[in-house]
């Protein structure tokens, strides 16, 4: 079996003594070059913790003045309107090649009937004098954080914007980081118009996460913040948590293929390679129950990484992060999968449905040979804002939950207040709170006399 693309690993035991481990926290140290900017622009070695906490501080002092300052510092970009203007979004779009902005519609009505499904209402239900129930209102302001720096990710977009817009936000904004000339990639703008943004806001980095969260002159604090970044943007999305909302802290994307004898090799290494080219940090893992499809597989990676045009950062992530299990059965293979937690899993096996119920921890189930986990990156339905780096043991994509909230309703009458005043009594009085008691038994009192409470 080749052993140049990726380590090989026989049987789970090694697996979750590496795999598994690569996830600890601050196991990925700050390439050099990030290093040496952060020495040039703050005068010390910071980490990226430090870095992020320093942004922070002097955004919420200095406001634009600081965004400003990073924003050149960062992203080499001179910038005094922040808010990216009408005519400039037009422009962008007015540019826009047909095919894209036909591709971009596709994914926007995709995801909207997708969402729709999942909306919630409020509700009330009445029994007797009282009532119990839920009010679901939307958010008032969302921001979502489009990445820009190996490649521009319009679909990511689309794919934040329009469930915060199925789920009723009252004002969607996006930031994205300016190129050095100050200007935002064109099809971030464009696909800002076609999902329904109110506006673009050209800043990025943890200067926008701190300027969304406490809000400057330009720039208008948001209720909840979502979508991906790097490194300094997720510390940042950490760090303002109870400020805003945030989305949860997503790290590099990552697929782990399930794979038996009936799957095709050519596909399975298509997979893995496009979930590589990614990022350096991106991770693909092969769970194959058959070492001849393992090994035909590897093959056909190696031949197509020879054409792949992010061939050099694809064979970083393959090297650095990639992985074949050989496991004994689909079952095992699954077994580890939930342990492992992905963003995105792919049964490549035969009988895909019959092995879906012992999924318990994944961002998105693929289903079948024909489920191409790239499809649904674009232009399946559901957000491909997942969840990562084992998030998924308790956490969810992005859908109408992350854009609403929910406000609980109580209303007693006296059966009510004659069925759980007493037991309330009770609990309020074994946990100290007298008072507690107290104006639980004020109403029973009134209640048994007919006398008002006042």
């Amino acid at each position: 079996m080749p052993t140049t693309l990726l380590p090989i690993y026989e049987g789970l035991a090694a697996a979750r003594a590496t795999i598994l481990a690569s996830r600890r926290e601050g196991s990925v140290a700050l390439p050099p070059a990030v290093q040496a900017r952060i020495r040039e622009v703050f005068g010390a070695e910071l980490t990226a913790e430090q870095v992020v906490a320093r942004v922070l501080h002097d955004v919420r002092a200095e406001g634009d003045a600081a965004v400003r300052r990073y924003t050149a510092a960062f992203d080499g970009a001179e910038v005094s309107a922040f808010r990216v203007s009408e005519a400039e979004v037009e422009a962008a779009v007015a540019a826009a090649s047909p095919a894209l902005v036909e591709a971009l519609e596709v994914a926007a009505r995709q995801l909207r009937a997708f969402h729709a499904r999942a909306q919630r209402r409020s509700w009330v239900e009445f029994q007797g004098e009282g009532a119990l129930g839920q009010l679901i209102r939307p958010l008032g302001r969302v921001a979502v954080y489009a990445p820009g720096g190996r490649a521009p990710y319009p679909s990511s977009v689309v794919h934040a914007v329009v469930p915060a817009r199925v789920a009723g936000v009252r004002e969607v904004v996006v930031a994205t980081p300016p190129r050095p000339d100050g200007s935002v990639t064109p099809s971030i703008l464009v696909a800002a118009r076609v999902a329904g943004a109110d506006a673009v806001y050209r800043v990025g980095g943890a200067q926008a996460i701190a300027a969304l969260a406490y809000g400057t002159e330009q720039i208008p604090r948001v209720d909840k913040i979502v979508g991906p970044g790097n490194l300094f943007v997720v510390l940042a999305k950490r760090a303002v948590y109870g400020v805003v909302g945030t989305d949860g802290l997503p790290g590099p994307t990552e697929t782990v293929v399930v794979a038996d004898d009936s799957a095709a090799p050519r596909a399975l290494a298509a997979d893995l390679l496009a979930q590589a080219e990614h990022d350096p940090l991106a991770q693909s893992i092969l769970l194959c129950t058959h070492r001849p499809t393992a090994e035909r597989a590897l093959g056909e990676l190696a031949e197509l990484l020879t054409a792949a045009p992010r061939r050099e950062v694809a064979e970083q992530a393959l090297a650095g992060r990639g992985a074949v299990v050989l496991v004994d059965s689909v079952a095992e293979a699954l077994a580890f999968a939930n342990e492992y937690a992905p963003e995105h899993l792919c049964l490549c096996v035969r009988d895909p449905w019959r092995y879906l119920g012992l999924v318990r921890n994944a961002g998105g189930v693929f289903v079948g040979e024909h489920s191409v986990e790239a499809l649904g990156d674009y232009t399946a339905g559901p957000s491909h804002i997942m969840p990562t780096s084992g998030a998924a043991r308790f956490a969810s994509p992005v859908g109408i939950d992350d854009f609403v909230k929910v406000t609980s309703v109580f209303a007693f009458g006296p059966d009510d207040l004659a069925r759980l005043g007493p037991p309330a009594i009770a609990l309020a009085e074994a946990e100290g709170l007298h008072a507690h008691a107290a104006a639980i038994r004020l109403r029973l009192t009134a209640l048994d006399s007919g006398a008002p409470t006042s």
